[in-house]
């Protein structure tokens, strides 16, 4: 689910800022020396100490919420205690959504604000600054949900500064609410803290509930929340000794986030209007009506990259969605490598039988091979064209998941996107999710808006399943379709986007204009159809009643439905540039451009000038990134070209021996994926030819793995895995596979794919290509079956985070005791490491093998080797 996110950090000198997990961490500087200890001690008429000398003796965030539209103030004022000149830092992260207004520093009774200019304007006048050898910065705005403007400056010995910044952003209904969330971390007591959240919404307030994630009893007495029908106020207001971690410690307790949502009340009607010096806004959510049914094609990536945990996440996630799905509803799934894989060749109606068939089938879904695209979104349209008696009001719909770039087939990403749009032809809805950041999220977010639908990124972290899940549940349920909404064309002109393709159940349709004429009635017509009808609803707004509500309102900012309407339309503009060609691109990006000079809007066609207050009149940029410039952002150029390098030459290397002979040294004895790492070990174990090797044993789930090395060929031969419930056995030669349970054994031979089932045990064969095994919450154990040069089995466990910490053998070992010596002088380049494992340590190479998980040979691994003895 996506969520409104305004998020405040204003920060002190000196933090160091890392990135972990794709998160933002700050460290508080490091500890003084004990005269400057003594230096910044609390004193009479100091209330709070300083750190390292900077005080911020002042935070204020007021956020004023003018239906839906947030106008929102940080200000931070700061002083140096120190007693010579010390860099502070002024840190506010804000929504990817909203655009920067404003913002200023105040210093020594002068003001230097930031000036928007066109975005290359400001890059010239930059760059000219650069090289005149003045200093000059980048402000970098970057984020997973979130943007951080920041900014340093030198303040002179007892002087202060004022840093205020202005931005706004209209709020997105989803899933039945709107969510404004600050996160509060100031990293040092503050003398006077203050959070004001003011909302106003002429509909009424159907409910308001406000949360944080550090509260205590102390803190909640600082949670004031006044509410009528119409206005709410929630006030945030601790004082130093609440904000205290204990009572004896001078650390913040204020490090997390603070919540509110809400929701307007709504009738059966065509929406409500408001109105103010002559701009309107049109907000339309019906609610209460039954869903559409739906026709939806999955098309889910298995290629190699989506190996280990993102495939499990894809899985969970599948599992989730498929008890979501409603009777009435059509799907079916699509799985693609190089190879494109129909689970049905017709969608299936979602009874209970075929959910628990599609079930199955997600669980087997594995990983390995190359990326196309192209034919996988094709026979997916190909799917639904040929689709038989569906409802006749229903709506189809593509979801596409993928974390790559197209490997196999078509490659030409302005190919596949015309390819797609001409089969496509208007007639369904294309969702792109692009996991990580290997997928061009540029290309899927055009191939998405070209086809009526939306892009998103699934963020590789723990919670990947349930972003998965909350934006399924974003689009499960449909109510309408095909909307029109009608306004006088002569009264009416700048008119907002007024044709939606879709009407999702607990979303909002925005519409906003001028009125060119002095109207007294504004009537608007709203078509549709819903499941059992065509709708036609009509609605009147009398134009000064509705001025009349927002006459000497306190919560109200000024013009603010001008201001929304500018906001609203620039971001549609930038939207359809996506998918236009290159000269409506142009002619879109100039009137975006127009108006957010305009209105002083830091969008992507503009920038923020900022001159600091010092002699060299050094300057800073903010600028707005899109989703796209993440991938800029997310990986090291340096370190990639070296690994591109590396990889091509092994390529050209092991076609060569390909062409040739090929080698079976190439593939290395065991490929293990560490969990929660990015590291893969090459593991060779130096056993005796059939003689039987204790693998892996986890006593917690039941489960233990042996081994027997060929005669002919120093890899595994023959694999045996043992389940204690349900009593089990599975022996994997390279003949084939047997099941054994309860006496009795299955012969699945390697000749055709197969699967069996045992009290909950599952056991798939892909023809001639790998075996399967998996059991609710335990690990599941895929065997690969390479016959190139000679034929041997390659272990790989799909989900290794599912390990107990008693996990043991000579593979255990690595899932429960191997850590990677912690040396910040280790780069991705180097290539020898220490690796400590159950008390030993192994210094370690990187070496590039074939992987025997995916079916091109031709494209090697990098993998750390680590030879043993059993």
């Amino acid at each position: 689910m996506l969520r409104f996110y305004c998020q405040f950090l204003p920060v002190s000198l000196g933090m160091v800022r890392q990135l972990q997990n794709g998160a933002l961490l700050l460290k508080a500087p490091e500890a003084l020396k004990a005269p400057d200890q003594e230096k910044y001690k609390c004193s009479k008429g100091i209330p709070v100490c300083a750190t390292n000398g900077i005080e911020i003796y002042k935070l204020h965030v007021d956020s004023k919420v003018t239906s839906r539209f947030a106008h929102t103030i940080v200000t931070s004022k700061i002083v140096n205690r120190a007693n010579e000149s010390r860099e502070v830092t002024f840190e506010v992260e804000l929504p990817k959504t909203a655009f920067i207004t404003n913002f200023s520093m105040s210093m020594d009774g002068k003001v230097y604000p930031g000036i928007i200019k066109e975005k290359a304007s400001a890059q010239k006048e930059y760059d000219t600054t650069v090289s005149r050898g003045q200093g000059a910065g980048l402000v970098r705005i970057t984020g997973r949900k979130l943007e951080q403007f920041q900014i340093s400056i030198s303040v002179a010995a007892a002087s202060k500064v004022t840093f205020e910044l202005m931005y706004e952003e209209l709020l997105k209904r989803q899933l039945g609410k709107f969510e404004l969330l600050i996160k509060v971390r100031p990293k040092q007591l503050v003398t006077h803290f203050q959070i004001d959240v003011h909302i106003f919404e002429p509909q009424g307030i159907r409910f308001l509930e406000t949360d944080s994630t550090f509260t205590t009893n102390e803190l909640t007495k600082a949670l004031t929340k006044v509410q009528s029908e119409t206005k709410a106020h929630i006030l945030f207001k601790p004082t130093v000794d609440q904000q205290k971690i204990d009572p004896e410690l001078k650390e913040n307790l204020l490090n997390g986030d603070l919540v509110v949502r809400y929701d307007v009340k709504r009738g059966a009607t065509a929406g409500d209007i408001q109105i103010v010096n002559g701009y309107f806004v049109h907000y339309f959510a019906p609610h209460e009506m039954p869903a559409l049914p739906k026709n939806v094609v999955f098309v889910i990536d298995r290629s190699g990259s989506m190996a280990g945990r993102k495939i499990e996440q894809t899985r969970n996630a599948l599992l989730k969605i498929l008890r979501d799905l409603h009777l009435k509803d059509r799907f079916s799934f699509i799985t693609f490598n190089n190879k494109v894989v129909e689970w049905k060749s017709s969608l299936l109606q979602a009874t209970s039988e075929n959910v628990a068939s599609a079930a199955g089938f997600v669980q087997t879904i594995s990983a390995s091979g190359g990326t196309d695209i192209n034919r996988a979104l094709l026979t997916a349209v190909s799917m639904l064209d040929k689709a038989e008696r569906l409802p006749e009001k229903s709506v189809s719909m593509i979801i596409l998941l993928t974390d790559g770039q197209s490997t196999s087939g078509e490659t030409n990403m302005g190919v596949i996107q015309e390819n797609i749009q001409q089969a496509v032809n208007g007639k369904y809805a294309l969702f792109c999710l692009g996991f990580g950041f290997d997928v061009s999220y540029k290309f899927l977010e055009k191939m998405a808006l070209s086809n009526g639908g939306l892009a998103r990124r699934i963020y590789e972290n723990a919670d990947a399943d349930l972003q998965l899940q909350d934006f399924y549940q974003e689009v499960a349920t449909p109510v309408l379709m095909k909307i029109e909404m009608h306004y006088p064309e002569n009264a009416v002109e700048g008119l907002t986007k007024n044709n939606f393709k879709l009407f999702f159940e607990g979303s909002e349709i925005v519409v906003s204009g001028k009125i060119s004429n002095e109207l007294d009635l504004l009537p608007v017509e709203i078509k549709a159809q819903s499941h059992t009808s065509d709708l036609t609803l009509r609605e009147e707004a009398n134009v000064k009643e509705k001025e009349q509500v927002f006459r000497n309102q306190s919560y109200i900012f000024e013009n603010f439905t001008e201001r929304l309407w500018a906001y609203l339309t620039i971001q549609q503009l930038l939207e359809k540039s996506i998918s236009a060609q290159e000269e409506k691109q142009k002619i879109l990006e100039a009137k975006a451009l127009e108006l957010s000079l305009q209105h002083s809007f830091v969008t992507p066609l503009t920038s923020m000038v900022v001159t600091k207050p010092d002699d060299q009149q050094q300057m800073e940029l903010a600028n707005k990134p899109t989703e796209a410039d993440n991938e800029k952002s997310s990986s090291a150029p340096v370190r990639d070209a070296y690994r591109q390098r590396v990889k091509s030459a092994l390529v050209d290397r092991l076609r060569s021996k390909m062409r040739a002979q090929p080698l079976d040294d190439d593939y290395p004895q065991l490929l293990l994926q560490l969990p929660k790492q990015n590291d893969i070990i090459c593991l060779s174990i130096d056993g005796q030819a059939q003689s039987s090797i204790h693998l892996l044993s986890d006593p917690e789930h039941g489960l233990t793995v042996m081994g027997k090395l060929g005669d002919r060929t120093n890899h595994f031969e023959q694999l045996e895995i043992n389940y204690v419930n349900p009593p089990a056995q599975i022996r994997v030669s390279i003949n084939g596979v047997v099941l054994g349970h309860s006496n009795r054994s299955i012969e699945l031979p390697w000749t055709q794919s197969a699967t069996s089932t045992v009290q909950g045990l599952r056991v798939s064969v892909e023809k001639e290509r790998s075996i399967t095994a998996s059991l609710s919450d335990t690990v599941t154990v895929r065997i690969s079956l390479v016959k190139i040069p000679d034929a041997f089995l390659g272990l790989d466990f799909l989900n290794p985070v599912r390990f107990s910490d008693k996990v043991t053998g000579v593979v255990g070992q690595f899932y429960s005791q191997a850590q990677f010596e912690n040396n910040s002088n280790v780069s991705q380049r180097d290539e020898e490491r220490l690796l400590h494992v159950s008390g030993s340590e192994h210094k370690v190479t990187r070496q590039y093998k074939r992987d025997y998980r995916i079916e091109s040979t031709s494209d090697p691994v990098s993998c750390w080797s680590v030879d043993l003895a059993p």
